[in-house]
């Protein structure tokens, strides 16, 4: 595997959370840089071999407003 796909989202109660697509890898972090340093742990703990070089990062954010 050369590439993962992580969806990030701003989190409800500050931060940003991240949810690997086809794994069961979840984590979060206060700032954008603790959340990639934190996707980078999960992926090492997730793959005992064969993990992937590339994170890449797709992000969502809901935005409301009145009409």
């Amino acid at each position: 595997m050369s590439e993962i796909i992580f969806v990030v989202e701003e989190s409800p109660e500050g931060g940003y959370e991240a949810k690997a697509l086809g794994h069961s890898i979840f984590t979060e972090g206060e700032t954008m840089e603790s959340l990639k340093q934190n996707i980078r742990e999960s992926i090492r703990c997730h793959f005992d071999v064969d993990a992937p070089k590339v994170v890449r990062l797709h992000f969502i954010k809901e935005e409301v407003f009145a009409a």
